[in-house]
């Protein structure tokens, strides 16, 4: 009997469908089956939320995030700098996270801008949540139903083994990345409020996927996506180099079944496979260009190293390994004892379980190590180990 509670769910041939009650554009849809999930359509690239109500609420949390990103973290930063001269103490004189903290805490200004952070995350998780785990059933039978669609293709890995470092609720995500069979629908609509409103037709992806370097020969015909969670950027990579092959990995089954439904929907022919970023499967020297965005800052450091090594096996002499990330701002000069403490408050709240590696890591001397020649994509000078860009070539 087909259990659509399954987390990693094998391709399963749906029979009937299962979320007719929702209506939707059946006139319209790429997904097999009429189970396409769209009772309010959709706005170009982004299917709406099902309900208004869910809709509004998304979009007040949404600019609510936006508020206390500007106007509540502008306050607090000054807060926190008349503190630091209460004390006759240099706001910007470098400190450990913790003795920020220690000065800091228990204003009531500075917490309030703390609070309302965590909770707009907590409610905005909330909201998606009980919209797609109260409507499960349609959620399931409509991934179900694109499992075995193309133009892409998708590979489902039930029985992998999942390190411990997998399994945390990053960003908070209840069930984090592979916990959740509906993960994949709740991440993406969460990024949306992550970023503000400025990403609803993966216009941010679309900018990334034209800013990663290629080989000197010009020669792409695979590309790789490691850490892909919902496909965004993976679809964009397709669209911008339609001959080419290109994959999405994730150790989400839940994740790449998403952005492999989403594919098929848009009729985007990416294909996905569940797996480890440093252990991908695929076969030496397979790929022209390997490209990563905010995957680092999400694994350990001993993941990050297999994560490179594994990206020197898979490209081909002259190919590129690019990644993008968040820069280590404790490096910067503009770094104040506000910042520091918000940053601790991030490392433990949101569970950025791996923010203090990721900022101690010396990528350079890592793809150095791996074998890689280190290139500078941009030609800029980096601040220390901050450059939120990473990128090697394999020597020919």
């Amino acid at each position: 009997m087909l259990n659509r509670r399954t987390l990693f769910q094998a391709s399963t041939t749906v029979g009937g469908a299962v979320a007719a009650f929702f209506g939707g554009r059946k006139a319209q849809a790429k997904i097999p089956g009429m189970a396409d999930v769209e009772p309010r359509g959709a706005d170009r690239r982004l299917e709406r939320l099902p309900t208004l109500d869910v809709e509004s609420r998304e979009d007040f949390l949404t600019h609510f995030r936006i508020w206390v990103n500007g106007d509540v973290r502008k306050v607090a930063e000054k807060r926190g700098k008349a503190i630091m001269a209460a004390k006759g103490l240099d706001n910007r004189t470098p400190m450990p996270h913790d003795d920020a903290v220690k000065l800091l805490d228990g204003d009531h200004i500075i917490g309030l801008s703390g609070r309302a952070w965590i909770s707009a995350q907590q409610l905005m998780w909330k909201n998606l949540q009980d919209e797609f785990h109260g409507n499960a059933d349609a959620y399931l039978a409509e991934m179900e139903a694109a499992d075995n669609a193309g133009p892409g293709k998708l590979e489902l890995n039930p029985d992998m083994h999942m390190p411990k470092y997998t399994k945390h609720e990053i960003h908070m995500q209840p069930g984090g990345y592979v916990g959740d069979p509906l993960g994949g629908y709740v991440y993406h609509y969460g990024t949306n409020n992550f970023w503000e409103a400025r990403n609803y037709q993966d216009e941010m992806h679309e900018q990334l996927v034209k800013g990663i370097p290629v080989p000197k020969d010009g020669k792409i015909k695979r590309i790789l996506h490691m850490g892909c969670s919902s496909g965004q950027l993976t679809l964009r990579l397709k669209e911008l180099y339609p001959d080419a092959e290109v994959w999405g990995v994730d150790v989400g089954g839940p994740m790449v079944r998403y952005a492999h439904m989403r594919g098929v929907d848009l009729g985007i022919g990416a294909n996905f496979r569940q797996a480890l970023a440093e252990d991908t499967g695929f076969p030496d020297g397979y790929f022209d260009i390997v490209t990563s965005f905010l995957l680092f800052h999400e694994v350990s450091s001993e993941g990050a190293e297999d994560i490179i090594k594994e990206g020197h096996r898979l490209l081909r002499p002259g190919g590129v390994f690019y990644s993008r990330d968040q820069r280590d701002w404790t490096k910067l000069r503009e770094r104040t004892a506000f910042s520091r403490y918000q940053s601790s408050w991030i490392w433990r709240w949101n569970h950025e379980v791996w923010q203090r590696d990721h900022n101690s890591n010396d990528y350079p001397k890592m793809l150095s190590s791996a074998g890689f020649q280190v290139a500078n994509p941009r030609g800029e000078k980096a601040v220390g180990n901050a450059s939120s860009e990473l990128m090697g070539t394999k020597p020919a």
